[in-house]
C-alpha cells in the first residue's frame, strides 16, 4: 500500500479538486517533479488509493429539479429482506445512493428526480409497493453549501 504522506495528501487533495489536471500541473502545485509526480499517483492508482475518476454532473442541466435523502425502515431485520430492498434500489435510476446504516432505520437513500410530482410517483409507485418497507422519511434538499462528491 503506498504510504499517505504530506505531497501524497496534497496530490490527493489536488485530484479530488480537479481530477482531470494534467501531471505537470499536479506537480508544480505539490512541489514535485513531473516524473516524481506521475511514480506517485500511479502507485495511488496501484494501491487503491485512487480507485477512479469521476465527472461531476450538473443536475440542473440533466432535468434534475428536486433531491431528497429518505430514511428507510424496514419490517424484517433478515437477510433477505434486506437483499431484496437492495436489488429494488438497484434497478430505480431515480436512486443514486443507497447506504446501509446503524439506528432506527435500515437505509438512507439520495433520490434524485425531475421535480415535486416525479418524486411522489417513486415514493407511490417503487417505495411504497417494496414488501419489507414500513417507513419511509423523506428530507428535502433546499441547498447544498457544501458538496464534495466526486
Amino acid at each position: 500500500m503506498a504510504s499517505i504522506d504530506l505531497k501524497n495528501q496534497q496530490i490527493l487533495q489536488e485530484l479530488a479538486r480537479n481530477g482531470r489536471i494534467s501531471n505537470l500541473e499536479l506537480a508544480d502545485r505539490v512541489g514535485l517533479s513531473p516524473s516524481a509526480c506521475l511514480r506517485r499517483v500511479q502507485e495511488l492508482e496501484r494501491s487503491g488509493i485512487i480507485s477512479g475518476y469521476r465527472a461531476v454532473l450538473n443536475p440542473a442541466a440533466m432535468g434534475v429539479g428536486f433531491v431528497a435523502y429518505i430514511g428507510v425502515g424496514l419490517g424484517e431485520h433478515t437477510k433477505t429482506a434486506q437483499e431484496g430492498f437492495e436489488k429494488a434500489v438497484q434497478l430505480a435510476p431515480e436512486v443514486v445512493e443507497c447506504h446501509n446504516i446503524t439506528g432506527t432505520i435500515e437505509y438512507l437513500l439520495r433520490v434524485e428526480c425531475a421535480d415535486l410530482s416525479a418524486y411522489k410517483t417513486f415514493h407511490t409507485d417503487v417505495l411504497g409497493t417494496l414488501p419489507h418497507v414500513t417507513s419511509i422519511t423523506s428530507y428535502v434538499v433546499m441547498g447544498s453549501p457544501k458538496d464534495l462528491r466526486a
